[in-house]
């Protein structure tokens, strides 16, 4: 019989682990995205059924927002357990972080709500600055 090439025995022992890293890490997002609608005082899911494109983008961003201390996170652990646990502690802190830029920028979910682009950039763009330096700390 014929052996496999090491690349391919490599591949068949790495590729389990790279779905489970993987399975979890998307899982941490989905949770947090669903936890983050849950707590934002507009209901973005709704406005975005309506068409409302500031809350397009004001939910792209939370999503992008979360996943890069969750990407800084699965880079840094070494297995799933360690990557649960840092991808939990990245996203309530970014969670808590995301409270904090809403509450300073106190007007902007109002002006989303009313379909107001401008807010959702800058909202966007605040969250996106405080996630990578979420990541960079995490890295």
């Amino acid at each position: 019989m014929l052996t496999p090439s090491p690349e391919i025995q490599a591949f068949a022992a790495g590729f389990p682990v790279f779905l489970a890293h993987v399975g979890v890490t998307v899982a941490i997002l989905f949770a947090a995205v669903a936890l983050y609608v849950l707590l934002t005082p507009h209901k973005e899911i709704t406005l975005i059924r309506e068409g409302n494109t500031a809350a397009a983008i004001s939910l792209a961003g939370v999503l992008v927002g979360l996943a890069i201390p969750l990407a800084a996170s699965l880079k840094a652990s070494t297995n799933v357990i360690e990557i649960g646990l840092w991808g939990a502690v990245t996203v309530v802190v970014q969670l808590l972080v995301f409270r904090l830029v809403d509450l300073m920028l106190h007007g902007l979910p109002r002006r989303i709500q009313e379909g107001e682009v401008s807010a959702a950039a800058l909202l966007v763009g605040a969250k996106l600055a405080t996630a990578v330096i979420i990541a960079a700390a995490r890295s």
